[in-house]
């Protein structure tokens, strides 16, 4: 059901925080009072879904089904389609780009379309405490929906619920700081949005929830130093190590319990450690769930801190008449931007023109010397080899550094979503002395931007990204498919899929390069 009373006035949720530490074997931690459980009874309160959140929802839809089709014919997702293409299965789920009378088990379609969305860096994130892409809660929770017949409404419930809990663990709990993959909370997040949409028990959801994190956690290593592909499978392989632990548990399977507060837990040993609690907020059960409404997508395809910094290099472009006369350029920014993708990582690679894609789209130094030089930004040109490989964009992008600023930190880690920045100011000397700066704090793309992201940009995004790849009639087909979401019977949901023409799609046999 969707509240419609919810669409024009911004409605403010009180969030209730929730203390969360180590507890040795000896105390008596009720099973009430451990996260795992309110994350699960926050997925079972069968609560009314705003209209405006069931909007933003058909719009992610939307944002997911571009980028995975600009990506669809690149080495990881085609990596991944024949992986899935192994794995039919009657009555099970689509994988995009494949026609939607072809149908495979639900785990290794949501494993082949969540690549394919997150091939690019360009969908969906949120950033506090830690990051997320919480679009990456879309495709395990559309493949389970499509191979066990659920309706619009029902996913539309499970996916609210996914973008709640992950939005709101990444508000409180930092994995990065402990070098622990941000996917560690897509696990979780994906495990209760699937109890959502199948009208679980909460007994189950728990253990649900409990099985995805301990099977999710893994090393930051992939987003470091030479960045593999690896970047791009982290998502979908959490999300369908969450469909395969939610099968797990509703067969009556348990899970290492209390996942978070167990003294060889997760806190104790992966986190802070046994000494530090968390505060972590939820909605009262009864409240709505409203946070996929702090999340925002990427208008430019690179890490989400470079968002705002490539706008502002647009807006920089014309004070520089010559890039050759640039002495310096120094970022002043926030910590998580300098030591992530800035200077202060200490990575070679993010300075070498045969770096591979998923690299430059982390280095910033990188980026901001191209979105300066030309003024655009592209999924494809902006990374080709050719253009990293210019020697005037060499020596400009080798003249690019970052600074942490203790200002833009503290932005980055308010705690109103009105004021939080992702942005900096930029010091640009030339080599006769004079200086020009300039600054932006989010996004023009941002809620907050010059030009906040709404249906009509998700669409026009849609379009641009599928040009050349998928008729106009399909585009047409999917866009007003999706559109009427929350009212889609279970047929038409296993017909949310992009289905490209037989010449366009790579890779679309089952292949003999593996094991499967």
């Amino acid at each position: 059901m969707i509240r419609a009373n919810a669409t024009i006035e911004k409605i403010n949720i009180v969030m209730k925080k929730h203390i969360v530490r180590t507890h040795s074997s000896k105390e008596n931690l009720l099973r009430e009072d451990e996260l795992a459980w309110k994350l699960a009874a926050l997925a079972v309160d069968p609560i009314p879904i705003d209209a405006d959140v069931a909007e933003m929802v058909i719009n992610r839809i939307i944002d997911n089904a571009s980028v995975a089709m600009a990506a669809i014919n690149r080495a990881p997702p085609a990596a991944a389609r024949a992986q899935a293409l192994a794995h039919p299965r009657d009555g099970g789920a689509t994988v995009f780009g494949m026609p939607n009378d072809q149908k495979f088990q639900a785990e290794w379609a949501a494993w082949a379309n969540g690549t394919a969305v997150r091939e690019l860096d360009y969908h969906d994130t949120f950033l506090a405490a830690d990051y997320a892409h919480p679009g990456d809660n879309i495709p395990p929770l559309l493949a389970v929906a499509q191979q066990l017949g659920k309706s619009g409404q029902e996913l539309l419930n499970g996916l609210v619920t996914g973008y709640e809990i992950q939005i709101n663990l990444v508000k409180s709990i930092c994995l990065h700081e402990h070098k622990i993959d941000h996917v560690a909370h897509l696990g979780p997040s994906a495990a209760a949005g699937i109890g959502t949409m199948l009208g679980l028990p909460i007994e189950t959801v728990y253990q649900s929830i409990q099985q995805a994190l301990h099977v999710t956690t893994s090393t930051r290593q992939s987003r470091k130093g030479e960045i593999s592909s690896w970047k791009a499978f982290a998502p979908s392989h959490a999300g369908k190590l969450a469909i395969e632990a939610v099968d797990r548990c509703m067969r009556g399977e348990g899970a290492p319990s209390p996942i978070y507060e167990g003294e060889d837990g997760v806190i104790a040993w992966m986190l802070s450690g046994p000494e530090t609690s968390y505060s972590v907020p939820l909605p009262e059960i009864g409240e709505s769930k409203r946070a996929i409404l702090d999340s925002f997508t990427k208008e430019h395809s690179a890490e989400y801190q470079s968002q705002a910094l490539i706008d502002l290099a647009f807006r920089m472009k014309e004070k520089v008449s010559d890039f050759d006369s640039i002495e310096r350029i120094v970022i002043h920014t926030s910590h998580h931007t300098h030591y992530v993708i800035g200077t202060g990582a200490g990575d070679p690679q993010k300075m070498d023109p045969t770096a591979s894609r998923e690299t430059l789209d982390h280095s910033i130094m990188y980026i901001f010397a191209v979105a300066l030089q030309d003024g655009e930004w592209h999924h494809i040109r902006s990374y080709l080899p050719e253009r990293a490989g210019r020697e005037d964009t060499i020596r400009l992008w080798h003249k690019v550094e970052t600074a942490e600023d203790a200002v833009w930190t503290a932005r980055y880690h308010e705690s109103d979503p009105d004021k939080l920045a992702f942005g900096g100011w930029v010091e640009i000397t030339m080599k006769n002395g004079s200086v020009i700066t300039d600054e932006l704090a989010v996004a023009n793309a941002h809620t907050n931007g010059a030009r906040p992201f709404a249906r009509e940009n998700y669409i026009h995004k849609f379009r641009t990204l599928t040009e050349g790849l998928v008729s106009i009639e399909e585009q047409d087909r999917f866009l007003d498919l999706v559109q009427r979401f929350p009212e889609l019977s279970a047929n038409e949901v296993g017909q949310i899929n992009v289905v490209l023409d037989d010449e366009t799609l790579e890779s679309n046999i089952r292949d003999t390069k593996g094991i499967f």
